[in-house]
């Protein structure tokens, strides 16, 4: 009795670790995308035994930060160690090809033994034919055979060989319907394929330990790299006095491995937090943040540089509803970020291509002027001047601009301005037009001596062809010293008020409809005339 208790005790452990793992499939839940990262929320039930398992959870990320793991069990459920791996084999693993794809599949093996069969056969034909020809050249030589006895093998020949090649075109025309039934099945194993949910390759191994047989879920949750979000609006306004219409957007992309299907979606603008080690506070010194503009639009001193093409987008909104979207859009603002938490569930594909997701529609009050730098380029912009934008969360971020119900192009939403008003492009209009031309007997140049003396004298011309009046920046410049020996002096601005320090000059104008308005700029350049200026 001693020696089989003994027994007994030796073997347990081997049948222990003998067990087969639970595999079990991992349902995402929800998913809080950063810019740069995502936080994935799973849950799944287990039905594990008494004492220690191990079960492989399926279809989590194909990418993830094994530090950032955790996994949320009841308190009789102890999760001795939690492995990562996209890599994962065993024989015990369940086969999950859908029953519709099994199907196609079994068809497929089917149809191509059949036609394998075919052409074994005609092989075998050919082979046949190939020897008669033989044979033929071997009797042909008359060998002391009788006109009758030769005649006879001529005619079997004839008859044997016509029978065989008949039999390879029936064995021709059956291989091509069979093929055009591999044709058929094939397509429907790819559409099948394509209405499937993607799977990923990521799995969690955990070692689990339980105090007694038990069905019980799990949550389990993870930060991946391979997600990310920006900021996108579209902007309509129906003409220069009604507000502006926002559609705060997001452009959201991941390439999880997962395909996200009616998943509760948070946006933050905030970076996921990945350091394990506890916070220190130092001084805080206070310092001005630089205006970062992302390389897709590039600012510059002109606004026309902000009117650019389109960008396409796709996305799949769930049950959107009637009402504005605004209504399904929490926001939540703290110190540092903002999120946006979603209660419209969303289907966000593993293909790495942009999905637009809506998150809040707003009336902006908008005050708008045009503005014009003729000798940059002389058209108009129309500018769009928010009051007290801080109230609104907007982050940085391109827009599309619709506005009289036309696409006019795009521009930048910069919330990072040090400006009172948040600037917004409209883009150009063809009614306001502009023009800048050099008046020829006010200009030309002189040699006093050692000195060359240049003169400059420009005229613009505003018209307003519009059927409302307007209100416009209209800005110029003269150029700057940058030698004691070359000397700038202005003659005319036509009341323009000048900026000494840039040379730059502005005019605030009113114009009624149809209505014109010239200015004139002069200034004199004086320098040795053993000396040219390049960029005049």
């Amino acid at each position: 009795m001693i020696h089989r208790f003994l027994f007994l005790l030796l073997i347990s452990p081997v049948a222990l670790f003998a067990q087969k793992p639970i595999f079990v499939d991992a349902k995402l839940k929800n998913a809080t995308v950063y810019y740069n990262s995502a936080e994935l929320t799973h849950t799944t039930s287990l039905n594990i035994p008494k004492g220690t398992s191990e079960v492989v959870i399926k279809n989590v990320a194909n990418d993830l930060n094994e530090n950032t793991v955790r996994i949320a069990a009841p308190k009789n459920v102890t999760i001795m160690s939690v492995q990562f791996t996209d890599n994962y084999v065993s024989e015990y693993e369940l086969d999950l090809t859908s029953p519709k794809m099994k199907s196609v599949s079994d068809s497929i093996k089917i149809v191509q033994k059949e036609i394998k069969k075919i052409q074994n056969k005609r092989t075998s034909d050919q082979k046949t034919i190939d020897l008669l020809d033989k044979n033929q050249t071997v009797t042909g030589g008359n060998n002391g055979l009788s006109v009758v006895e030769f005649t006879k093998i001529v005619d079997y020949y004839t008859t044997k060989r016509n029978a065989i090649l008949n039999n390879i075109d029936v064995l021709n025309e059956s291989e091509l319907e069979w093929i055009e039934k591999l044709k058929i099945l094939n397509a429907k194993l790819q559409i099948n394929s394509s209405k499937e949910e993607s799977l990923s390759q990521g799995k969690l191994v955990l070692q689990i330990m339980s105090d007694a047989t038990q069905t019980t879920n799990i949550n389990i949750s993870y930060i991946t790299p391979n997600a990310s979000w920006e900021p996108f609006y579209d902007l309509r306004a129906d003409n220069i006095v009604s507000p502006i219409n926002l559609l705060y957007k997001a452009q959201v992309a991941q390439n999880t491995g997962i395909d996200w299907k009616k998943i509760k979606l948070v946006l933050s603008s905030g970076s996921s937090n990945q350091n394990n080690e506890y916070p220190v506070l130092n001084s805080w010194f206070l310092k001005y943040r630089e205006n970062l503009i992302r390389e897709k639009v590039k600012k510059s001193n002109s606004i026309a540089d902000y009117d650019r093409g389109g960008i396409k987008v796709e996305g799949t909104l769930i049950n959107r509803p009637v009402s504005s979207v605004s209504d399904y859009i929490n926001v939540n603002e703290n110190q540092l970020s903002v999120s946006f938490d979603i209660d419209v569930p969303y289907d966000i594909l593993s293909n790495g291509k942009q999905h637009s997701v809506a998150l809040k529609e707003l009336k902006l009050p908008a005050k708008y002027k045009f503005y014009a730098a003729p000798r940059i380029e002389a058209e108009s912009f129309l500018i769009a001047e928010i009051n007290d934008y801080s109230q609104y969360n907007l982050l940085p971020g391109e827009a599309n601009v619709i506005f009289e119900d036309l696409y006019v192009g795009k521009t930048y939403v910069d919330p990072d301005q040090t400006t009172e008003e948040l600037k917004l492009s409209m883009g150009r209009d063809k009614r306001v037009t502009i023009k800048r031309e050099k008046v020829a007997d006010k200009s030309g140049t002189k040699f006093l001596s050692s000195i060359k003396e240049q003169t400059f004298t420009y005229e613009i011309t505003v018209r307003n062809n519009k059927n409302e009046p307007i209100e416009m920046l209209l800005t110029d410049q003269y150029p700057l010293s940058t030698d004691k020996e070359m000397i700038v002096e202005v003659i005319e601005t036509s009341k323009a008020k000048v900026n000494e320090e840039t040379g730059i000059l502005t005019w605030d104008i009113k114009l009624k409809p149809n209505a014109t308005q010239k200015f004139r700029i002069s200034y004199k350049i004086k320098y040795p005339k053993d000396k040219n200026i390049e960029n005049l």
